[in-house]
């Protein structure tokens, strides 16, 4: 009973990880459009660049506090 059980897991455990597709890679290059995307403000409002089109946006990216980045 615990054999058949400790096997049913294990087989679970590989195939779990077989049904998930990586996300599309986007290369994108210099002088490219960036795709749209959205992401929340410090203040938790959302943020889409799309909303932005047109006006200069500059994207700073950090990395967070008392991280070795």
């Amino acid at each position: 009973m615990k054999l058949t059980r400790l096997a049913a897991l294990a087989l679970a455990g590989l195939a779990l990880p077989a049904q998930q597709t990586p996300p599309p890679q986007t290369h994108l290059k210099v002088g490219d459009k960036a795709p749209d995307f959205t992401l929340r403000t410090t203040h938790g409002k959302p943020f889409k660049l799309s909303d932005y089109r047109g006006q200069t946006v500059v994207l700073a990216f950090f990395p967070a506090a008392f991280t070795g980045g």
